[in-house]
């Protein structure tokens, strides 16, 4: 729901860096990949209580991820480096809840069992609309730079990251806000079955 906002409002700073990665012939790929390793860095720190450390590395993760789309349009963009960089943001983002039950069994277990649960009803509806709107020809007036036909909701990545950050300043809350953040994807899996079904009816 916020992610077109927070996409404009870091875009200069993303493009200043993108840029100066370009002149230092970094590709889009290899920053995907330092992303992803360093989303798994912070999973491993949240599962030893390493929570602040871990929220920080998520950012750190999510701004590598932002780059590699701006790098890869100065320089050439392919649907390889697309399909990598979606296939490894949904690893990413399952391997936080699994991170926190990792960290607290007895207490965060089923909680990330049902919010896992949820992330897959935000992933399939949202990676089965892109593959049907492709099939189609239609393309994403809001997020036009994207791989891939980019389905919004409820709870995009900047609503997810905010959770997460969440939950590792309060660990000791990470149940209740599992349960909230699970409802909420809930919602943007039926508004998206909705507005997929609609729009190839």
């Amino acid at each position: 729901m916020l992610d077109r906002f927070v996409t404009a409002l870091i875009r200069p700073a993303v493009g200043v860096a993108a840029r100066a990665l370009v002149r230092a012939r970094i590709g889009a790929n290899s920053l995907t990949l330092m992303g992803f390793g360093i989303g798994l860095v912070a999973a491993f720190l949240i599962a030893g209580h390493a929570y602040y450390a871990g929220a920080a590395a998520i950012f750190a993760s999510r701004f590598c991820d932002a780059l590699d789309g701006a790098v890869a349009r100065l320089t050439q963009a392919t649907d390889a480096g697309g399909f990598l960089d979606i296939a490894l943001d949904f690893v990413f983002y399952a391997s936080i809840p699994l991170a926190f039950a990792v960290a607290n069994p007895a207490h965060n277990a089923l909680a990330a069992a049902v919010l896992l649960a949820a992330f897959i009803g935000t992933g399939t509806s949202f990676l089965a609309f892109a593959v049907m709107a492709a099939k189609r020809g239609i393309t994403s007036l809001d997020y036009p730079d994207k791989s891939f036909y980019f389905l919004g909701g409820l709870t995009e990545a900047t609503e997810t990251l905010a959770f997460f950050a969440a939950m590792c300043v309060w660990p000791q809350h990470f149940a209740t806000l599992a349960y909230v953040f699970a409802a909420l994807c809930v919602i943007t899996t039926g508004t998206r079955i909705w507005w997929g079904w609609r729009t190839f009816s």
